[in-house]
C-alpha cells in the first residue's frame, strides 16, 4: 500500500511539473516569485524552524537582520526548486551555464600524482550543481547520498545527478565503493555532504557549529584518513541570481597525520565561515539542531 502511495504522488508530481520541461530559465525564475509568495507569505513554510535556527545562530544580529536573512533565504529557496527542475532537462551546454568552477585543475594535477581527493561540502548555494563536476574530471566522480523514502523520487533524482557522469552512492555504500576502488587503483573524486544530521544512535562526536551543540558524521574524517588521500573543502558561492561559483579548497594532504576529529573541525568551520560570508543561501528550513547534547 506504502509503495503504491508513492508511485501515485510521484506521478502526480511528474504531471504537474511537466511544463517546467519546456521552460527557459527567465520564466522558471517567474514562477520562483509566485512560488516565493505561495510557500513564505501564505503557507508559511516551515517558518518557525528558520527563524528559531537563526536566531540561535546568529545571537547579535538584530530582529530587522534576521528577517533580511530570512526573506532572502525563501527567495533563494523558491529558486533552488526550479533551477533542480532546469538541470533534470537541460543539456551540457546549458546547465554548465550555471555554475563557473574555478579551479578545477587543481584535482586533475593530484589525477596525474595518482591521488584520489574527498571533498566534504554542504547544504549552501544549490548543491545539486556538484554533479557537474563529472563533466571536467579526470576522476570517477562519486557523490555520497542519503536514500530517499520514496523510491521513484529517488531514481528520478540520482538519474538528474547521474547525467553529467557522476555516479550516486548511498551513505552506507560509500565506504564499501571507494575501498574498492582504492584497491582497484582507480582514482576517484568523492563528494560528501558532510552537515546531514546523525540520527540519534549514529552521533559519536559533538562540535559547535553556528554558536550551538551540533552532532556532525565522521564519515569524511574516517574515509579520509583510512585512505590518506588529500581532502578538500567545496566552496559555492551564488554571484548572481543563475549563476554559482565553485571553488576547491585544500584542508590537508596527509590526513593520517592528523589528530582525532581535527579533519572533522577543518570542515564545519570552513562551511562556518562560508555561512557567515552570505547566510541567506544555507539550508535554514533543515531541523539541523533537533538533537541536544544532553
Amino acid at each position: 500500500m506504502r509503495n503504491l502511495l508513492h508511485a501515485i504522488s510521484f506521478y502526480i508530481f511528474r504531471i504537474l511539473t511537466f511544463p517546467f520541461k519546456f521552460m527557459p530559465l527567465r520564466w522558471l525564475y517567474a514562477v520562483s516569485e509566485i512560488m516565493y509568495v505561495i510557500l513564505y507569505k501564505i503557507i508559511g513554510y516551515r517558518v518557525s524552524v528558520v527563524r528559531k535556527n537563526l536566531k540561535n545562530a546568529f545571537p547579535n544580529k538584530t530582529s530587522e537582520e534576521l528577517k533580511n536573512i530570512e526573506r532572502k533565504f525563501y527567495s533563494h529557496l523558491c529558486d533552488l526548486f526550479v533551477e533542480q527542475f532546469y538541470i533534470f532537462h537541460a543539456n551540457a551546454e546549458k546547465a554548465t551555464k550555471l555554475c563557473r568552477f574555478k579551479n578545477i585543475e587543481i584535482a586533475n594535477q593530484y589525477y596525474e600524482k595518482g591521488k584520489s581527493l574527498v571533498v566534504a561540502s554542504g547544504h549552501y548555494g544549490n548543491w545539486e550543481l556538484y554533479g557537474m563536476f563529472g563533466l571536467y574530471l579526470k576522476h570517477i566522480s562519486l557523490g555520497a547520498y542519503k536514500p530517499l523514502a520514496n523510491k521513484y523520487f529517488e531514481r528520478f533524482v540520482n538519474a538528474s545527478r547521474e547525467r553529467f557522469g557522476g555516479i550516486a552512492v548511498t551513505m552506507k555504500e560509500t565506504p564499501r565503493v571507494t575501498f574498492k576502488y582504492a584497491s582497484e587503483k582507480k582514482l576517484f573524486f568523492l563528494g560528501l555532504i558532510a552537515d546531514q544530521t546523525p540520527a540519534r544512535g549514529d552521533i559519536h562526536y559533538w562540535t559547535t557549529f553556528l554558536n550551538q551543540d551540533t552532532p556532525v558524521f565522521l564519515g569524511v574524517e574516517k574515509i579520509a584518513k583510512k585512505l590518506n588521500q588529500p581532502i578538500f573543502f567545496c566552496i559555492m558561492r551564488k554571484v548572481r541570481r543563475g549563476l554559482y561559483e565553485v571553488e576547491l579548497e585544500l584542508l590537508t594532504e596527509n590526513p593520517a597525520e592528523t589528530k582525532p576529529y581535527e579533519i572533522t573541525q577543518m570542515h564545519v568551520k570552513a562551511l562556518e565561515r562560508v555561512i557567515n560570508e552570505a547566510p541567506e543561501y544555507w539550508l535554514w528550513s533543515h531541523r539541523r539542531w533537533k538533537h541536544s547534547r544532553n
